[in-house]
């Protein structure tokens, strides 16, 4: 426990971890350290599609939790420079805002001389809000007065008091003091402690959920046993009923800043995010590599180039596929991704949708079925508290 000079506790105390919690952390520690031998033992094409999706996804729903709606594939084409994508000018800059943020922090991962500091953390605000900055409402900064969550049934109710804006730099310069040490803790576990710590403190005007959230995702890659991509539990939080949980968990600590209470709850529930996401990763990255081998073999029966596979993979996985990022990923010519695009049109593979720009691909009547049966087959997720 971190107190102040008067020895009242600033942080909530890490908790020791039961029994099962230590059980659930041993299995998510096996589940990723088999994820990164099979990503280092089979590297393939697929890996990098993988990659971009589960970025892809944990920017589409770190934001759908704050009640900006936009799909995952819409968030890949975003990503990939797509400029006629269907969303709201306001969701599309929050959605790029919160990319650009995630990608610097997935390269800080392996960085020698990293260190957390205020102004780190201030930065990292800034290029998510620095969009929005107002004098009332600023970007980088700590907020200047006082900041609440209201209840979802009820905006006139309080769920959540943050603490005194002239306590905010107090309670950040301790939280950098404690991210810059290492109390032998877990570092799954440090990683969870973090989010709480900085959602708890709330130090800016906005964009506190997905700071926090960014917070652990980046304690996670800084551990250095899966590739960052891999790492982040926001795609699993935003899940509808998980984001419910997520908000019940934490408004059981109190309407108010307590940190001298028992968080073993919010532990317990972060462990079972690593679990649960560890098998979702693991269950697409098995479905991926089934769906590109019979994609390889589909596309060698009807004799056409290999390198269409990827855009047939975007389909299966993605249900649609543009020709951005499928001469992206295959570095064609824009003449080339559109003769081959239009040659799978011929065959009644895929089926154009839109016009010009816009236009988009999804599966036609040729499309092989088996292969969408395989790509949309649904997981069953094991609860590890069970």
């Amino acid at each position: 426990m971190i107190t102040s000079p008067y020895g009242c506790a600033v942080l909530f105390p890490t908790p020791s971890l039961t029994v099962a919690d230590i059980r659930v952390l041993s299995e998510v520690e096996r589940m990723r350290a088999e994820l990164r031998h099979e990503l280092q033992a089979k590297p393939s094409k697929w890996a990098g599609g993988l990659r971009e999706f589960l970025t892809a996804d944990a920017v589409a729903a770190s934001n759908s939790i704050e009640g900006f709606r936009v799909s995952t594939v819409d968030v890949e084409d975003l990503i990939a420079g797509e400029r006629d994508v269907e969303v709201s000018e306001e969701n599309k800059a929050e959605t790029l805002a919160y990319e650009r943020m995630m990608t610097y922090i997935q390269t800080l991962h392996d960085v020698d001389d990293f260190a957390y500091s205020n102004g780190f953390l201030n930065a990292l605000h800034w290029m998510l809000q620095g969009h929005r900055h107002t004098e009332r409402r600023p970007a980088g900064q700590w907020r200047r007065g006082p900041v609440y969550v209201t209840d979802p049934r009820d905006p006139s109710i309080a769920a959540y008091t943050a603490p005194d804006a002239d306590q905010v730099p107090a309670l950040m310069g301790e939280l950098t003091d404690w991210l810059n040490s290492d109390d032998g803790t877990h570092s799954l576990v440090r990683a969870a402690m973090a989010h709480l710590h900085l959602v708890a403190i709330h130090p800016w005007a906005d964009g506190n959920g997905r700071m926090s959230r960014s917070l652990q995702t980046l304690m996670i890659a800084r551990e250095g046993v899966l590739a960052p991509e891999f790492s982040s539990v926001e795609a699993w939080l935003g899940r509808p009923g998980n984001t419910w949980e997520y908000y019940q968990v934490l408004g059981r600590r109190g309407s108010t800043y307590r940190p001298d209470q028992d968080v073993s709850e919010w532990i317990r529930f972060s462990l079972a995010a690593y679990h649960q996401q560890a098998q979702t990763v693991h269950a697409r990255w098995v479905r991926s590599g089934a769906v590109w081998t019979m994609l390889e073999e589909y596309v060698t029966g009807i004799r056409l180039d290999e390198r269409v596979v990827s855009a047939l993979h975007d389909v299966a996985m993605s249900r649609r596929v543009r020709r951005t990022r499928y001469e992206q990923a295959e570095g064609l010519s824009l003449q080339q991704a559109q003769r081959d695009l239009r040659d799978l049109v011929a065959l009644g593979v895929l089926e154009p949708v839109g016009r010009t720009r816009a236009r988009f691909y999804t599966a036609g009547p040729g499309y092989p079925i088996d292969v969408l049966e395989v790509a949309g087959t649904p997981v069953s997720l094991e609860d590890p508290y069970r």
